[in-house]
């Protein structure tokens, strides 16, 4: 079992920045994939970014260069630099833990938090 907990959601202007953190904790495991989701009104969940334990990362084509994915592995935290943020990011944005283990993946999530991007 894995907890998430995500915190600092919030209402931004536009051009403005947010940092998202992502505590895990409970059985993490040594390799897994950090990530973040969001979801708005209406719309369905879609990824946003992805870390992997040796670092790498993925972006969605519609956050590149505004946003940036990092983690901690000692504090089990995984981070999101959003910049130059849109109305259009407007979403519940969740973290994700993902791990493989014997071949099935398993996906931890965590409760959401809110950003509004709105003047």
């Amino acid at each position: 079992q894995v907890q998430l907990v995500e915190s600092g959601g919030g209402l931004v202007q536009p051009g403005g920045s947010l940092r998202l953190s992502c505590a895990a904790s409970g059985s993490v495991g040594s390799l897994y994939i950090m990530g973040w989701h969001r979801q708005a009104s209406g719309k369905q969940r879609e990824l946003v970014a992805t870390i992997a334990s040796d670092g790498t990362t993925n972006y969605a084509d519609s956050v590149k260069g505004r946003f940036t994915i990092s983690r901690d592995n000692l504090k089990k935290a995984v981070y999101l630099q959003m910049n130059s943020l849109k109305p259009e990011d407007t979403a519940v944005y969740y973290c994700r833990h993902r791990v493989t283990r014997l071949g099935l993946v398993y996906d931890s999530w965590g409760q959401g938090t809110q950003v509004t991007v709105s003047s």
